[in-house]
């Protein structure tokens, strides 16, 4: 750190690249604390957690006895006996003797992205809750067809109040907390949905993992999936940035209109053969004298048998710049994707050991740098970008089912 600041003093580095160099050195050094403990009331296994998006300071939990917990990660409770270790328990907890607790277990806690006013619990009841933080009361709840296995909420949304529920039914229903009822029913997966991911950059695109092995993108503007991803699609490493690909644009338009002949970039005309290719398919099987009819979006969507994983899809994680897309499945791999291409990244990650039973929460740095992985009963930092294993972190003495990283104090919990 003495040596960033010393060139800071400098002048020979600015004020951005500064801050990237201590945030990379606080992460590279991140350990289990010794010095901070939560005191957990669940006496089940954990299934979700975080940290509120607003003030960075509370922490909410949701478990498999039913329970859901809030804690404040910044001013602690208690201190033990050396007064070194600062002890953080529980404000409130929310379980089955509560008159509107759940039944069973819970398998989301999220927290209202602009407000710690209120937070949401998904619970294998069938039930997604929405509870007033002051008063432990439940301001609206929705009633789905089967188990709910993960629900989330745009954190950058402005012209709407959704959360995307995954269940076990094939369908994923987006519930509108303002009128208190479902807004949207789509239809595509063929299996249940254990994963559900809004992107980073665009508020209106979702994201669903099913068991099917298909990861699917959706505009909620519009009907049906405009895309599916699949494994086989590939492309090496990261694409090309925006301006290099800018001026190799503008090369290739000025020796077109000097040799007075249609150049086209390789991408546009790979993407045109597949158009091509895909509407040949779809226009098979009429006759001449048939009415070509046009299909729905959805029915198009549930005839796409493309799958990115050899199994259920237990994860899905938007980097926060909303390019790239991480992705865990019971086959035990852990994928990148080019969320503007759709194509597999091919980054091989080292030896991961995932849980193919239940979804997972992934966890990525604010630069993107490095994705945090429950892997049994450890959590695995892996370079996003080579695939190489940064941290192992270990403590726990049974499976890991989720983690989160505070970008604010640089912590995982």
């Amino acid at each position: 750190m003495w040596k960033e600041i010393t060139e800071r003093e400098a002048g020979r580095i600015g004020p951005y690249s500064f801050a990237n160099r201590i945030t990379s050195s606080r992460i590279s050094s991140l350990q289990l604390s010794n010095y901070k403990e939560i005191v957990s009331p669940h006496r089940g296994s954990i299934n979700s957690l975080q940290v509120d998006l607003t003030e960075g300071r509370y922490l909410l939990s949701g478990a498999t006895d039913a329970s859901a917990a809030v804690y404040d990660i910044q001013r602690p409770s208690i201190y033990d006996g050396t007064g070194l270790v600062a002890k953080h328990k529980h404000i409130f907890v929310i379980d089955k003797q509560h008159e509107h607790g759940h039944k069973y277990a819970i398998s989301t806690a999220i927290w209202y992205p602009v407000d710690t006013g209120l937070f949401m619990t998904g619970s294998y009841d069938g039930y997604i809750n929405v509870w007033d933080t002051n008063s432990t009361q439940v301001v609206v709840n929705f009633k789905l067809p089967g188990k709910v296995y993960r629900a989330a909420m745009s954190a950058m949304a402005t012209s709407h109040m959704l959360i995307a529920a995954g269940t076990e039914d094939v369908q994923v229903r987006l519930c509108d907390i303002a009128s208190g009822a479902f807004t949207h029913t789509l239809s595509g997966h063929r299996d249940g949905v254990m994963a559900v991911e809004w992107s980073t950059s665009n508020e209106w695109i979702l994201i669903t993992g099913g068991c099917d092995g298909a990861i699917r993108f959706w505009d909620i503007r519009r009907a049906g999936c405009f895309h599916v991803l699949n494994q086989s699609h590939t492309q090496l490493g990261r694409r090309q940035p925006l301006l290099e690909g800018s001026s190799i644009n503008k090369v290739l338009t000025s020796k077109s209109s000097s040799e007075g002949s249609s150049i086209r970039p390789r991408g546009l005309q790979k993407r045109t053969v597949a158009y091509t290719k895909q509407s040949s398919i779809r226009n098979q099987g009429q006759g001449k004298g048939s009415v070509k009819q046009r299909l729905h979006p959805g029915m198009l969507s549930s005839q796409d048998r493309a799958t990115a994983h050899y199994g259920a899809v237990t994860g899905l994680k938007v980097t926060e710049d909303g390019m790239y897309l991480l992705s865990a499945g019971s086959d035990s791999r852990l994928r990148l994707w080019d969320i503007e291409s759709g194509c597999n990244t091919l980054v091989n990650y080292e030896t991961v050991r995932l849980q193919t039973s239940k979804a997972i929460q992934l966890a990525v740095t604010q630069d993107s740098s490095l994705v945090f992985v429950p892997c049994m009963t450890a959590v695995k930092a892996f370079d996003v970008w080579s695939g190489k294993t940064s941290l192992t972190f270990r403590g726990h003495y049974e499976y890991v089912n989720s983690c989160w990283f505070n970008s604010r104090d640089q912590a995982s919990c």
